[in-house]
């Protein structure tokens, strides 16, 4: 990074901050700050553990973020008062808030809190001097920053990951969002054409593609030992529908009535937690199937190096970062061939890609794991270098440096 860099101040806004399954904006946020970016970090919602459930990075983390709604009532009016001596500012959020929601009532109300919301974040970045402002997915947090950019005179930029914001385009308004932002962070091509689609050709060159990553050291993989144990699933991800774990418990199931002795580790929490449990035992395989819950970043480390294959069934993904961290621990993977994946695993070359929703399809894929130690292995090394290659934290976070000090350099002095 050249000095000019050092110079580049923003804020970073983030729905939840820690959080599980956003470990990598910590990342990202954290290395940008080491190559001499000034960021400072806003959260709309407190983190979603107790501190002593963090890493000691999570914990830092937490002591220098401006966290929204933890503030409260009195952050709410403090807000307001900003905005009082602000007037001009003020009644353009005002209007952009209760405009937001069109003729739906309930989403007008989302509006005026979106609105309150925008005011505190103002409040905050005055004094800092920070004159542009990041998010990470054009959904919630970004809807604050829709507004907040036409009450005071900021830069916005988004980081789209899909593919949940281009299922409801006009609940997102990520058609607005697009036009509001000065330029667009996508994780993928498959995100880049999304944004694409719902943009003219001239919006285009707003378009910046800066693959997420894994810092590959901090991933080693488990030398090859006998055990006794048995052949060992591994599954990490929130508990919801899209992650498609249903469709692995069946895959399971059908293993153990061919008369495989296998174990399947779910790692996560989210609303199909009881769910999954009743189909674990209305399938009769409790017993092989053991959930975690929620777990920190070294735990989820450890749970690589303790498994023989990672299996992510998904319905609908961005480019899962937890699959980058089981390649890069040497774990052969087994997902799907939906929406920005395939970008990072070439079916039978990096891992072995499946068809969603299709159970007989994903329990051949993890026979033909567990029967084939060599297969294992190479796919094993090969996920490890394409990771290396193409998805390393250090290099991709660089190229993001390089985005944001081209497009911000001049402006955020």
């Amino acid at each position: 990074m050249t000095s000019a860099v050092k110079t580049v101040r923003m804020a970073y806004l983030i729905s939840r901050y820690p959080a599980v399954s956003h470990t990598f904006i910590l990342r990202e946020v954290r290395q940008l700050r080491e190559a001499g970016f000034d960021i400072r970090c806003a959260s709309v919602n407190s983190p979603d553990r107790a501190q002593a459930d963090m890493t000691p990075d999570e914990v830092e983390e937490t002591g220098s973020t401006y966290y929204l709604k933890r503030h409260g009532l009195r952050g709410a009016l403090q807000g307001h008062l900003w905005g009082w001596r602000h007037p001009r500012a003020y009644w353009r959020g005002l209007k952009a808030g209760l405009t937001f929601g069109g003729w739906d009532l309930k989403r007008g109300l989302f509006g005026l809190f979106y609105f309150t919301e925008a005011l505190m974040l103002a409040r905050w970045m005055e004094p800092q001097g920070l004159r542009h402002l990041h998010v990470h997915f054009a959904s919630a947090a970004a809807n604050i920053a829709l507004i907040l950019k036409q009450m005071v005179p900021m830069t916005l930029s988004l980081s789209i990951h899909g593919p949940d914001e281009f299922y409801d385009v006009p609940g997102q308004r990520l058609v607005d969002k697009i036009a509001a932002a000065d330029f667009l962070v996508c994780i993928s091509r498959f995100a880049r054409s999304q944004v694409m689609k719902f943009s003219p050709a001239s919006a285009w060159s707003k378009f910046e593609v800066c693959p997420l990553g894994v810092d590959v050291e901090r991933y080693n993989p488990q030398p090859a030992v006998a055990s006794d144990r048995p052949f060992t699933v591994l599954c990490v991800g929130r508990l919801t529908p899209a992650k498609g774990q249903h469709v692995l418990l069946e895959a399971c199931a059908r293993l153990r009535e061919q008369g495989h002795s296998l174990r399947l580790v779910i790692v996560g929490t989210g609303p199909d937690e009881a769910s999954l449990h009743a189909s674990a035992k209305a399938l009769g395989i409790q017993d092989l199937v053991t959930f975690t819950g929620a777990q920190n970043m070294d735990q989820v480390r450890a749970w690589y190096r303790d498994s023989d294959a990672f299996a992510l069934p998904s319905f609908a993904e961005g480019v899962p970062v937890v699959l980058m961290e089981a390649m890069a621990s040497g774990v052969p993977c087994v997902t799907t061939r939906i929406t920005g994946i395939p970008e990072l695993i070439r079916d039978g070359i990096d891992g072995l890609l499946v068809t969603p929703s299709d159970v007989q399809e994903l329990a051949d894929s993890l026979v033909a794991l567990k029967a084939d130690a060599h297969l294992r292995r190479e796919l094993g090394e090969a996920g490890r270098r394409r990771v290396a290659q193409a998805y390393n934290l250090p290099h991709n976070v660089a190229r993001l440096g390089a985005v944001f000090a081209a497009r911000l350099g001049g402006k955020t002095c």
